[in-house]
């Protein structure tokens, strides 16, 4: 038999149209059969006259090719082993072909695969916080995470809480002062610059009982950071003209805290200032205008000497050595005399929050608190809080599950998974109430005391209905709770706790603080172990006694409407929340 070259070639271009081939699926037969993806080699192949310079063979029957003047009848098996002698052989995933396991399930394993063998971790000691103290009381705790960087700092137990024999507004100050020249660095620009050269940031936070001064950076520069973070909170140089600068930023910022559309920091601080009168957490976070002016290097000196001691302060890093962070450690600050003089007779409060409950008040303007061509309407912001408990209680944990039930937001929210759509506050108050801009649940938790609150925003037309519905759902914490809203907050807060704990800087702000309060850390699992456990009767219990409190309440704007105080306690205390009707002869 002999085949034209030209003939050859459209014969298959004419095969190629009734094929497809699939690598790992096989191809289909021209008559309908299923042939595999894989072609055997003809038993007995007899070499064929030469096509374009390729050795082609041809089989005998029943795999033969039959030459016939109009058509080419010819078995799959043969014209593939063509196709293949002129084009070369095509591609075959032999280990993802059907043909292999062809009546194995997906659910089932496969025979003569060996078995998987995974990385294991003896127990939980690769996960455990390891915590030493120094002999001048220093706390030293790391926690591992593999990586390139690292985040570590030092957390002061100091805050606004401890003001109340001084000038209000030191901790502000410090805050703002952080990281300025030391005795080693002649600048903030030379801190900066040495942090650069391993790749690091650096910042200062402060809160109303913790100062935290924080580094991330090349692990390869513990040491160089230790280093820097010791000089930088023991040895600031507190120039004149760095608290000079300070006292600008200080007031720079009290002004935008005033002037900002979102009210919620400056609410925050009235409602605190409310729960808590003139003592502890009810001091002053922010510096007040009036004592800008009086604090200076003296005033910082008198503060630091009694509240920036080794025992109050922790070292806490994620993803060092735990052995190479405590000999840092001993090297920086063990032995080591602060910028203030030798520490002498500590003089340190120790007071415990007293809550008091009470009405903080600001009548203001807000028709024109935002600029643009589409300004925010003119709202009211009201802020309704009880006393709950110290993250150190037990009820701790329920009250965290109350507060992700409850939930809420923005009216403006574009909703979505985690969003909290199906919390209360979202379900019973922004969804059925249209002129409510604002709904949202806050839980403040300290040592001694805490504070659960609901922040909402409407018309200042519509102030009292908007209170009302706020004690309804303080009343509603304590019936019933649903099973399936139960369920729902316990998981969304175990996923939230766990995605917070995805970042390196959350793991050190954690370990650092806990560490700071209980000289230990409670590991994210047994953290989910306590919210799985929480049951519908422990809301109820910790909600029923919440609300035998007095309240705290914060209102900022318009106020013409603003039902009194002793209504809204009169409501807290009824059954159904309402408010005590009221008659008026003239409008």
């Amino acid at each position: 038999m002999k085949i034209q070259r030209s003939g050859l070639e459209r014969w298959l271009a004419q095969q190629l149209s009734l094929l497809i081939v699939s690598p790992g699926f096989g191809y289909q037969h021209p008559h309908g059969a299923s042939q595999p993806s894989v072609i055997p080699l003809p038993s007995d192949p007899k070499p064929s006259s030469d096509l374009h310079g390729h050795q082609a063979y041809l089989c005998d029957e029943p795999s033969s090719v039959q030459a016939d003047t109009q058509t080419h009848k010819i078995r799959i098996n043969s014209y593939f082993w063509l196709l293949c002698c002129r084009f070369g052989s095509p591609a075959h995933r032999r280990f993802s072909s059907g043909a292999t396991y062809p009546n194995i399930p997906l659910s089932s394993p496969l025979p003569g695969v060996p078995k998987p063998i995974f990385a294991t971790v003896d127990g939980q000691e690769k996960f455990e916080t390891k915590v030493t103290t120094l002999d001048n009381g220093l706390r030293v705790a790391s926690q591992n995470k593999f990586g390139q960087f690292c985040t570590l700092g030092i957390l002061i137990n100091s805050g606004s809480r401890y003001e109340a024999k001084y000038l209000s507004g030191i901790a502000h100050f410090l805050e703002k002062l952080a990281f300025s020249s030391t005795a080693r660095f002649d600048s903030k620009d030379e801190i900066l610059l040495t942090l650069e050269k391993h790749g690091g940031i650096c910042d200062c936070q402060t809160s109303r009982d913790t100062t935290m001064y924080a580094v991330s950076a090349d692990s390869k520069g513990l040491d160089t950071v230790v280093g820097l973070l010791a000089d930088v909170v023991l040895h600031p140089r507190l120039t004149d003209e760095e608290i000079e600068m300070t006292r600008m930023a200080v007031q720079f910022e009290l002004e935008d805290l005033n002037m900002r559309p979102d009210p919620e920091p400056l609410l925050t601080e009235m409602i605190h200032e409310a729960a808590f009168r003139e003592n502890t957490v009810g001091l002053h976070r922010f510096c007040p205008v009036e004592n800008i002016g009086k604090i200076d290097r003296e005033v910082l000196h008198s503060y630091l000497k009694n509240y920036y001691t080794p025992d109050r302060m922790v070292l806490a890093g994620v993803g060092v050595e735990h052995e190479h962070l405590v000999e840092c450690a001993r090297k920086y600050l063990l032995g080591v005399q602060p910028a203030w003089g030798a520490p002498g007779a500590v003089d340190v409060d120790s007071s415990v929050a007293q809550y008091t409950g009470g009405i903080i008040k600001v009548e203001r303007d807000m028709s024109n608190v935002s600029l643009g061509p589409t300004p925010i309407p003119e709202l009211t912001h009201i802020m309704v809080g009880l006393e709950s408990c110290s993250f150190l209680e037990e009820d701790f944990i329920p009250f965290a599950v109350l507060n992700m039930m409850m939930g809420g937001g923005g009216s403006f929210s574009a909703g979505g998974p985690g969003k909290g759509m199906f919390s209360r506050l979202y379900l019973n108050v922004l969804n059925r109430h249209h002129w409510m801009y604002n709904a949202t649940s806050y839980h403040h938790s300290y040592e001694d005391t805490g504070l659960l609150c609901i922040h909402a925003s409407a018309d200042p037309r519509q102030v009292r209905e908007m209170v009302e519905i706020i004690t309804k759902e303080f009343i509603l914490m304590g019936r019933t709770v649903d099973l399936v809203e139960l369920e729902r907050a316990k998981t969304q807060l175990m996923s939230m706790l766990m995605m917070n704990l995805e970042s390196r800087p959350v793991i050190f702000e954690d370990v650092g603080r806990q560490v700071l309060a209980t000289h230990s850390r409670k590991l994210p699992h047994e953290l989910c172990t306590l919210i799985r456990n929480v049951k519908p009767e422990d809301i109820k219990r910790v909600a029923s006694k919440m609300l035998r409190g007095k309240p705290a309440v914060a209102a900022l704007g318009d106020l013409t409407d603003l039902p009194t105080y002793e209504h809204i306690q009169a409501a807290l205390s009824s059954r159904d929340g309402r408010l005590p009707r009221t008659y008026r002869l003239f409008r």
